[in-house]
């Protein structure tokens, strides 16, 4: 049958999907036509909970802006806001001296 099966298949047919597993060839099963789980043997899945295991954590976007390298004393006026130009709308009511 490869490495697909329905649900239905896989459940007549289980002990297959689980040699073929431990044979090391994923498989995968469908429900209604969709993907729902993959069976792997307990060895490839422990391989990939280690591979899992040393990755960073991931992170937020708030942890990872507060993360950021701090300036260095004395240069925090370096990114001091500028003033923001004054804008006028032509034929504004609001504009002076019309």
């Amino acid at each position: 049958m490869g490495n697909q099966w329905t649900l239905q298949d896989a459940t007549n047919e289980f002990p297959a999907v689980v040699e073929a597993a431990q044979g090391g060839a994923p498989q995968h099963v469908t429900r209604q036509g969709v993907e729902a789980v993959v069976v792997l043997s307990a060895e490839e899945y422990r391989r990939l909970m280690a591979l899992d295991a040393g990755r960073e954590p991931k992170r937020d976007f708030v942890e990872f802006l507060f993360s950021a390298p701090k300036l260095p004393d004395g240069l925090e006026d370096l990114f001091e806001p500028e003033e923001r130009p004054k804008i006028v709308m032509r034929g504004s009511p609001f504009r002076e001296g019309d």
